[in-house]
């Protein structure tokens, strides 16, 4: 390059500099710059990449010719691709002949690419920032001194670039905290739940863009997750425990789970995924703490468009909820408030005890639907009365006692004066009331109804609560200690039509205490029959707990139902749940004992969902509600098969298929129990175990599902090698060491037809 070259050269870089000084935006300055060095080089066109470090992609915003968009690819593709990053310029003479070039961007736009030249852009201080491309010189080829000009040049725009980008960049994340915090202020002064829920959902879901959200909120009263709205799924209502699934283990370990591709994952069930025909590909799940740091609940966010979650998009989720926490809050508190207010406006309507409440005049109140009935009174005739005026003659006494609800000094419940309560309540069991000629049996309580000012306790009032004992309160009381008290209530309502026999699909599980014999040898019989009774306490509270039916004891055994006589819609939940929950207590039960060198009491249960007969069965003399059918004898097999597999909860297919939630388990084999003919598939239910008592459950039950498998296949060297890959991650699998035997008898068997089937010679 002579002096006069070298001179002009010099007035086009200045001229650079001034254009790019002048670009307000970074869409400005790229045009300019690919439009002088396009013309300086005297190309066809010409292509400006800035390399993004987020998304690891080359990204332009002017391409000179036809087109002016946004073009993006990864920073590792074609020759811009392969310049940035082998930090090399490059050039191309015939475009077609190089397989670094890439063919695709021809064919979507019809244009020719016949050479090129392509170098990677750096600051001033050495930093890569993209890659700059001409292509198609008008006259003859691209030169050497045509590549040390364009890399002139964009070195001395490198710095303006740069500028512009962070210029951007600012203004973005200006224009996002501004978005953001606007979006903040709306969701929190929300204070419905359902529409609170909508509204963040909403957000999370344009916030990351991904296909659809859901916020998790936890119910403390019953230990689940819930939520109201689904992002993409329509108005619905989802609960399911709070240790369960993928949102279940993040609650409990407060830590975020963020899955690239969720089938791969073994922590992933994809069940609802097919009850749905939605297709899960990636997982962003995340605690939402509250301001103290509890966590108050979950939000989960799947498949992000374009790619997976990254960090920021975990930044952003984070920083959002923890915005977001105090708004949830407020609308489950107003949503507490509001159902405690819609609760006490509808109590006493839905309450069979009667209840009066009476002012501190003696003016009443309220008065519930039981009580006008009680005393034969329409609402007009009671509310507004004056107490005297109802409760007459022979229970006038009741009013009396009303006033009689201080606490004498001189009472011997507790020892010092200054630990008195102030207002004590009066209870009057099995008592004598007379309303219209008519006797009553009934328990009687008054309740002082109290506020408190001043820090002293006033009363403004009196309850009375009546229960009338009838015959059937009184049949209620003993089938309460084989039910669930509201269940007997609803048996009781149904009359002799439901105790007199009916069909109906139910699920039934039986329990059997393990090693009974050295039990009752060891504690002898006044021993084992007090341990038991305190064993079956706990139990039968499991199973009133989901309103399930206690049949009867058979011994050390129990027969439990639920779906009759009373049906649910998710009986088997309630099954597998009252099973799951009769190991934590059973374990919970054992703790103590085991610490102070007792016996200790292990059982199996076998749950099944199949049609089954109930009803009084017996003779006039002796009858019992009870079920009978294949169902039930089905659930006793697979209880006795628990020993062989070393299982505590074993399910049937029919009832697995029937589960609306979701649960850990596996299916442990395939079999036809004795006196049957077709198979069954059987599950263990594994939601009870600790990391000490099944250890590296994930990586076990993966390596065991395999195993599984290739058992069913008849390849049995590869499954024992799988059931050994159990055992190291969790030497106390019974199941799998079992597996093992059972494929070194058949390998020695060579069985002609193998169906993946095992025939059960035993009960």
């Amino acid at each position: 390059m002579n002096k006069q070259q070298s001179q002009q050269f010099s007035e086009l870089l200045l001229k650079l500099t001034n254009e790019l000084a002048v670009s307000t935006t970074l869409d400005e300055a790229l045009e300019r710059l690919v439009e002088i060095t396009t013309t300086t080089i005297d190309a066809d066109r010409g292509t400006i990449f800035l390399n993004d470090e987020r998304t690891g992609e080359l990204y332009s915003r002017v391409a000179q010719g036809n087109f002016r968009r946004e073009i993006r690819m990864l920073n590792n593709r074609g020759v811009a691709g392969w310049s940035f990053m082998n930090n090399e310029s490059v050039i191309i003479k015939d475009a077609y002949k190089d397989k670094r070039f890439n063919k695709d961007v021809d064919e979507s736009t019809g244009y020719t690419t016949k050479n090129m030249i392509c170098c990677p852009i750096f600051s001033l201080k050495g930093e890569k920032i993209g890659v700059a491309q001409i292509l198609n010189k008008n006259k003859g080829s691209f030169s050497k001194n045509d590549l040390e000009v364009l890399e002139t040049m964009t070195r001395q725009a490198a710095t303006t670039l740069q500028n512009n980008v962070i210029i951007e960049e600012i203004e973005a994340s200006r224009k996002q905290e501004l978005e953001f915090l606007d979006v903040v202020s709306k969701v929190s002064s929300e204070l419905e739940i359902g529409p609170l829920l909508q509204k963040i959902m909403e957000t999370i879901t344009k916030m990351l863009d991904a296909d659809r959200s859901t916020l998790f909120i936890n119910d403390e009263k019953t230990n689940e997750l819930f939520t109201e709205i689904g992002q993409g799924l329509g108005k619905t209502s989802i609960r399911f425990p709070n240790s369960v699934g993928i949102a279940g283990s993040v609650f409990a370990t407060g830590k975020s789970i963020n899955i690239p591709h969720a089938y791969a994952d073994l922590r992933f069930n994809p069940s609802f995924d097919k009850q749905t025909g939605f297709f899960t590909q990636s997982i962003l799940c995340m605690p939402v703490r509250n301001k103290t740091g509890k966590i108050i609940g979950v939000t989960q966010v799947l498949n992000k468009r374009g790619g997976t979650f990254n960090k920021e998009d975990e930044a952003r989720l984070e920083a959002f909820t923890s915005q977001i926490s105090v708004g949830i809050e407020n609308a489950k508190l107003f949503d507490d408030v509001q159902n405690m207010k819609n609760y006490t406006e509808s109590i006493l309507a839905s309450m069979k005890n009667s209840v009066i409440t009476i002012n501190e005049d003696g003016i009443i109140t309220t008065c519930n639907r039981a009580g006008l009935h009680l005393m034969k009174l329409r609402k007009s005739e009671v509310l507004g009365k004056h107490i005297n005026e109802i409760l007459v003659d022979d229970n006038a006494w009741i009013v009396e006692k009303c006033d009689d609800l201080e606490t004498p000094e001189d009472e011997d419940d507790l020892e010092e004066k200054n630990n008195l309560p102030k207002y004590r309540d009066l209870e009057f069991l099995d008592t004598e009331l007379h309303f219209n000629n008519d006797k009553v049996s009934a328990n009687i309580t008054i309740y002082p109804l109290i506020t408190e000012k001043d820090h002293e306790e006033h009363k403004v009032g009196s309850m009375v609560m009546i229960e009338n004992i009838s015959d059937e309160k009184r049949m209620k009381s003993t089938m309460s200690r084989y039910m669930n008290p509201e269940l007997a209530e609803q048996l009781l309502d149904g009359g002799d039509d439901m105790l007199g026999g009916k069909q109906s699909v139910g699920t039934v599980l039986f329990s059997d205490v393990r090693s009974f014999t050295t039990i009752t040898e060891a504690l002898g019989a006044q021993g084992t029959v007090a341990l038991l009774n305190e064993y079956f306490t706990v139990m039968v509270d499991c199973i009133q707990k989901e309103e399930g039916m206690l049949d009867k004891f058979i011994g050390d055994a129990m027969m439990a139902i639920f779906g009759t006589p009373i049906a649910h819609d998710d009986d088997p939940d309630r099954g597998v749940r009252a099973a799951i929950d009769m190991m934590v207590k059973l374990n919970e039960f054992n703790a103590p004992r085991k610490k102070a060198g007792q016996l200790c009491i292990d059982h199996g249960m076998g749950l099944n969902t199949d049609s089954i007969v109930s009803g009084n069965i017996g003779s006039p003399k002796r009858m019992d509600y009870t079920v009978i059918g294949d169902g039930v004898n089905l659930a006793a097999r697979l209880e006795s098969a628990c020993k062989q597999y070393g299982a505590r909860i074993l399910i049937s297919e029919f009832t697995f298929n029937a589960l609306k939630a979701t649960y850990k388990t596996r299916e442990i084999d395939k079999v036809i129990v004795k006196g049957k003919t077709e198979p069954v598939g059987v599950y263990e239910v594994l939601d009870y175990h600790t990391p000490e008592t099944f250890p590296n459950m994930v990586d076990a039950l993966g390596i065991f599902n395999q195993g599984f498998e290739l058992y069913k296949e008849g390849n049995w060297d590869k499954a024992i090698k799988q059931f050994k890959g159990v055992l190291k991650a969790n030497p106390d699998d019974v199941a799998a060491s079992m597996y093992i035997e059972r494929c070194d008898i058949l390998k020695k068997q060579k069985p002609k037809k193998w169906d993946g089937v095992w025939v059960m010679t035993s009960k």
